[in-house]
């Protein structure tokens, strides 16, 4: 890691932007967009070129969905492939979860609710990422790709106002300034780190791993779900996935949580290679069918790096923890994070820099704990619980018989409810995020 350069604040030279947004992932693409609707100028610094790849299961939720609307990107079936290379099948509809467990099969359709549409998508972050990245440069913000922010720049008083970066393939050495700097720069959480923001351990963690296969399950009106993954004799807390991409092919893969004593023992690229070996052979999940090495990436929840604001900082998606503890969805909550934090960021700069300004600014941090900090709370319970084997064999065994508890399942884990009115399941599940105390 770069040396924090320190500067002074008022030294003459002139800001680059009035927020500079490190990262163009879901996080600051959607902080981007909602910042520069606002009337606000964004530098947003991407370290890599796009297209480019990260390792995600590819499947949106109506919560994902909804925030992509918010965004005014059409996901409707007649949008196609727009905006996607040729040849790709542009946004693939889904209609809800099929689960496996237990020896039975459940088919659960998305919730019909007033607050989130009630399809998913499927899309490969390959192409969904460059999508919102131009989407917000459609608005107005200054997209700067192959810049790689190594630290922030400091003010006298310790206050960040800038960020130093590395420009092009040849690196050049630069610098950028803004009043305010937005962190959305993934799970590494590198400027984060530089401010003495370390990932608290007391907060969950996953991995997931992931491949692409040629198969003919290729066109799927369900994502699929996988609950008991096991490790030779030792049921992991976690499950696997296959999501029918549209194109020919399948993402397959599978996530799991540091709460088994298995966690730190587990080959989790030799699981995944064992699973798709037990599937049936018309599946076509065999090694010459893999378009591409088994990837992995961690899976950073319920909010494992705080506070969410400090000195001019905000943190957005993976550099937060932002992922949901109970089903390790994280882009929803990057996209819903980065609005929240364009809405107060704009706020905030239309007080004077002062205590006004700062007040805005914490009240983001307040704001996700009032929002998520129940919910991830119950999801930490969650993680805690289904670390025990026994446990964890128990749910699946009595849950899956019963369709009506797996639907109320389905909703809590996706966090899929109507906040007003809504049915008996989300005034319960309502109910059990408020009074749980936020992480």
């Amino acid at each position: 890691m770069a040396t924090v350069t320190t500067a002074g604040r008022y030294d003459g030279q002139p800001d680059d932007a009035d927020v500079i947004v490190v990262g163009a992932g879901p996080a600051g693409a959607t902080t981007a967009y909602h910042l520069a609707r606002a009337g606000l100028s964004v530098l947003v610094c991407e370290k890599s070129r796009f297209p480019r790849e990260k390792v995600c299961g590819d499947g949106l939720t109506p919560r994902a969905v909804r925030a992509l609307i918010a965004m005014g990107i059409d996901t409707s079936e007649r949008a196609g492939s727009a905006g996607g290379p040729a040849g790709h099948p542009g946004w693939v509809r889904n209609k809800g979860l099929r689960v496996y467990g237990a020896g039975r099969v459940l088919h659960l359709d998305w919730p019909e609710l007033a607050s989130y549409p009630s399809y998913g998508l499927v899309r490969t972050r390959l192409d969904f990422d460059d999508l919102l990245a131009r989407r917000a440069a459609e608005v107005g913000a200054k997209l700067v790709e192959e810049c790689a922010v190594d630290g922030p720049v400091l003010d006298r008083a310790g206050r960040v106002v800038g960020v130093t970066a590395m420009l092009g393939s040849d690196r050049e050495p630069v610098s950028y300034r803004a009043p305010l700097v937005v962190a959305a720069d993934g799970v590494s959480g590198r400027l984060a780190l530089a401010l003495g923001l370390a990932r608290r351990t007391d907060r969950p963690m996953g991995v997931a791993v992931r491949r692409y296969y040629r198969s003919p399950r290729h066109v799927d009106d369900y994502l699929e779900s996988w609950l008991e993954l096991r490790d030779g004799g030792t049921l992991l807390p976690g499950y696997g996935w296959i999501f029918g991409m549209g194109d020919g092919t399948c993402n397959v893969g599978l996530g799991v949580l540091n709460s088994s004593a298995a966690f730190q023992h587990t080959n989790y690229r030799e699981l995944l290679t064992r699973w798709m070996g037990s599937t049936p052979a018309e599946w076509e999940f065999v090694e010459e069918n893999a378009t591409g090495p088994i990837r992995g990436a961690g899976l950073p929840m319920a909010f494992n790096r705080t506070p969410h604001y400090t000195r001019g900082m905000l943190l957005v998606g993976d550099s937060g923890g932002m992922v949901n503890p109970f089903n390790g969805e994280g882009i929803a909550y990057a996209m819903e994070g980065g609005q929240l934090a364009a809405e107060h960021i704009a706020q905030a700069l239309a007080r004077p820099a002062g205590s006004g300004r700062e007040r805005a600014l914490h009240d983001y941090a307040g704001q996700l704990r009032t929002t998520y900090g129940g919910y991830y709370r119950l999801g930490k319970t969650f993680v805690d619980l289904i670390g025990h084997p026994a446990v964890l064999s128990f749910c699946t065994r009595h849950g899956m018989p019963r369709p009506v508890l797996m639907r109320f399942v389905l909703k809590l884990l996706a966090n899929l409810t109507d906040p007003r009115g809504g049915d008996a399941m989300d005034r319960v599940i309502n109910a059990l995020t408020k009074i749980a105390p936020a992480v």
